[in-house]
């Protein structure tokens, strides 16, 4: 399995939370994991909101960064270019999503077309999870609500 993880799962391998485990499992069977290049910022950010509202102590959180950018160049790391972009810009109007939620659908797509492969998006994110759906891409985690993230 061709694997593209957004932030959103991304950050469930660093920190133990709801669906931690199913996240490690899946990338365990995962032939190729990758992600792209904002999930840099977004993963760093996520944790270092955590550790400012109190929902992660400080010190977990920097382990959890450390270990995350340790493991950094071990993903398949997407660029985000200019036509990936103007790609993001479409499908964030088309679908109602944020802008990194757009680059991130731009990017699993477009990975997918040049693999020619089918590339499994994992998400916690209701609207990329919707609009994943809407343009045909395989999706985790699968036979799960997504009103539910």
């Amino acid at each position: 399995m061709i694997l593209y993880l957004d932030s959103s799962a991304l950050v469930k391998r660093y920190v133990r939370e709801v669906g931690s485990s199913q996240v490690e499992d899946l990338i365990a069977r995962s032939d190729v994991v990758g992600t792209g290049l904002v999930s840099r910022a977004e993963v760093a950010a996520a944790l270092a909101r955590a550790a400012r509202r109190g929902m992660l102590p400080r010190d977990q959180a920097e382990a959890a960064l450390l270990a995350f950018r340790t493991q950094w160049l071990r993903l398949a790391r997407l660029q985000i270019t200019e036509p990936l972009l103007v790609r993001a810009d479409a499908l964030a109007w088309d679908y109602g999503l944020r802008g990194y939620d757009a680059i991130h659908l731009a990017a699993a797509l477009f990975w997918q077309e040049m693999l020619r492969v089918p590339v499994t998006l994992a998400t916690f994110d209701r609207e990329l999870w919707q609009a994943g759906q809407a343009v045909g891409l395989a999706l985790w985690p699968v036979g799960l609500d997504p009103l539910q993230f």
